[in-house]
């Protein structure tokens, strides 16, 4: 779910190119509804909640075979600016 978030973030912002570096900041209110297994076809529907500066927080679904089988709410840190090299 972080990853698809992440990847709706950039998409919204416009880049074309990756961000140099995306933080994984937290997860919050997870239910896990129905075990996976092997061979399920795992589809994320992903909804913004609020965006403060470069930080923004998702609540996301993950459903299989339209079955919800996890929730949660996600949260994290976009830093576009170039890592210092020494």
């Amino acid at each position: 779910m972080a990853q698809t978030a992440g990847v709706i973030v950039m998409r919204s912002q416009g880049q074309t190119e990756r961000p140099k570096l995306v933080y994984f900041m937290t997860i919050d209110k997870v239910k896990f509804r129905k075990a996976v297994v092997p061979g399920d076809r795992i589809e994320y529907h992903m909804s913004k909640m609020t965006r403060r500066r470069n930080m923004w927080w998702y609540k996301g679904v993950a459903k299989v075979d339209g079955v919800v089988v996890c929730e949660a709410e996600v949260s994290a840190l976009l830093d576009v600016e170039a890592p210092k090299q020494a």
